[in-house]
């Protein structure tokens, strides 16, 4: 007697016998608007992510027929760049919402082990040059390595009684570093950061600060706002600028640590997980700062293949929560010589 469907659990229809994998949604049959508009990439970037992902994607499983990497390809895009999981995502690509959730924990930690391959310092002589010439073609602020600032991203609160991730706006989230060049490509990314703690905090805590104190650039400084100390290698605006060279000096510093703003805006419109628009990552701390990653990492990748800065607005509500803080001046004389040195040089 025939079965009705409906009673067939999906997961049996995922994975019958016999180790093949199961296509459900070819990418040859949809337009390439199609699946920017569903997906949010192109056919040829989702390409090139089968081909860069396909061997972590096709681990051998208990289950013999498993989901092909390009189908949990996709369903990982839909869901980072849409914020859900909703039944439509599925049945476009023929898996049920329980095998969406795994297709984006597979493709998530694929990416994850691929982070340090494409988020990193440029390394030799001739890029680091490039490097500071475009943030110099900004705003004419020499000797610029990257700018570095921190956004926040909502999560759900975690089953512990932890109030080390609520911010100062009473919402739990992940605190992320990050630091990006003249371009949005992102340099260095830490976003496993508690929401409680301040951005001074975070850098000074952050793996970054130990990289610049201990092994890079000594010819060169990120830029930061005011919410940071001033060190030898991290250059801060001036709290209350009176020549004319204080007050050039601040609009430079302005004008190109604007780029991370611009940075983080994007990732907020191309991931709409990350923006707050869906409501929070349905995640614990580690799993979310894993998705925070993972949509860095296709940011980066992104902007290698061209598909630069969308134009649109972010529409989330979780931006960075506007801190309260003093001024941080720094005591390192050493820093405020450098300071003072940059100042009479390029800007008197």
């Amino acid at each position: 007697m025939a079965v009705p469907i409906a009673v067939l659990d999906c997961d049996l229809l995922l994975y019958g016998r016999g180790h093949r994998t199961l296509d459900r949604f070819k990418l040859g049959d949809v337009t390439d608007e199609y699946l920017v508009s569903t997906y949010g990439f192109p056919r040829q970037f989702i390409y090139y992510l089968v081909d860069l992902l396909g061997a972590s994607l096709s681990r051998p499983t208990q289950r013999s027929r498993a989901i092909s990497p390009e189908t949990q390809i996709l369903a990982a895009l839909g869901f980072y760049t849409s914020g859900s999981f909703q039944t439509r995502m599925g049945d476009a690509i023929g898996i049920s919402q329980a095998s969406m959730s795994r297709c984006v924990a597979n493709v998530t930690e694929a990416l994850v082990e691929r982070a340090s391959q494409f988020i990193r310092f440029p390394e030799d002589e001739a890029a680091v040059q490039s490097l500071k010439d475009d943030f110099y073609g900004l705003a004419g602020m020499p000797g610029v390595l990257g700018v570095v600032d921190c956004t926040h991203v909502a999560i759900k609160a975690p089953n512990a009684e932890d109030l080390s991730y609520v911010n100062r706006k009473g919402l739990h989230s992940l605190n992320c570093l990050m630091v990006c060049d003249a371009r949005g490509v992102l340099l260095s990314v830490e976003t496993h950061w508690p929401g409680s703690l301040p951005d001074c905090t975070v850098l000074q805590q952050a793996a970054l600060t130990n990289q610049f104190e201990t092994e890079l650039h000594k010819d060169g400084w990120l830029l930061g706002d005011s919410s940071f100390f001033l060190r030898t290698w991290l250059m801060t605006p001036l709290h209350i600028p009176e020549t004319p060279a204080e007050y050039r000096y601040n609009m430079a510093h302005s004008a190109t640590h604007n780029v991370i703003e611009r940075t983080f805006r994007t990732i907020r419109s191309r991931f709409r997980c990350l923006d707050g628009s869906k409501g929070t990552l349905q995640y614990s701390p580690e799993k979310s700062s894993h998705i925070i990653l993972a949509c860095c990492v296709l940011h980066n990748i992104s902007l290698e293949h061209g598909l630069d800065v969308w134009s649109s607005p972010a529409t989330g509500h979780m931006e960075q929560p506007e801190e309260e803080y003093e001024q941080m001046e720094s005591m390192d004389s050493e820093a405020c010589r450098i300071r003072q040195e940059l100042l009479l040089t390029h800007f008197s």
